[in-house]
């Protein structure tokens, strides 16, 4: 019987997927290993390896049924939560697993209209959490700025996925800080 007409196997799956997203939201992306679903479901880890070969089939699979963790509930002062916000997706982005997941997903949606519907939507809900959250930083009168939201997301999280999936580095506190001033005139 394959899996998907064995119940056992099924839950087995549901179960190993469940706990990939509890990971994801909980630590983020570098925690979705086979090693650590296989622990958190109760399975073997062989188990994990037979639905998922590789941990980006395992990663890509369990992003596209979880709410993004990143750049949600904006806290005021914005500017050092969105440092930290950023700071977590250069962190996680630096993960090998990660920033292969991450390519895949972009060259998988030129060919795969479903793939490019789940990279459309990820990407838009970034853009519009953090346009909402610089446009809280300009009501409460901490920032100058009237960039739009695709481009401040390309602004903020572009540079930081160039850097850390095509040049395979690490991404410095400095360089978020300079993202982050150009987007406007940050005062305090």
């Amino acid at each position: 019987m394959s899996y998907s007409t064995d119940p056992r196997a099924a839950r087995s799956r549901e179960a190993m997927l469940s706990a990939a997203r509890e990971l994801l939201v909980g630590e983020g992306p570098g925690a979705v290993t086979h090693q650590r679903v296989a622990q958190q479901a109760g399975v073997g880890r062989a188990t994990v390896y037979r639905h998922w070969p590789r941990p980006e089939q395992l990663l890509l699979d369990v992003m596209s049924g979880a709410d993004l963790p990143l750049f949600k509930d904006p806290e005021t002062p914005v500017r050092p939560w969105l440092h930290r916000q950023l700071r977590q997706m250069a962190d996680e982005l630096a993960v090998p697993a990660v920033a292969g997941v991450a390519l895949t997903l972009h060259q998988s949606a030129v060919w795969d209209p479903a793939i490019a519907h789940r990279r459309d939507e990820s990407i838009k809900t970034i853009s519009e959490r953090i346009y909402a959250a610089v446009r809280t930083a300009v009501a409460n009168g901490e920032v100058e700025t009237d960039i739009g939201s695709a481009d401040l997301s390309a602004m903020l999280v572009g540079p930081i996925v160039y850097h850390t999936t095509m040049q395979s580095g690490l991404v410095s506190d400095d360089l978020i800080d300079r993202l982050i001033d150009s987007v406007g005139a940050w005062h305090g």
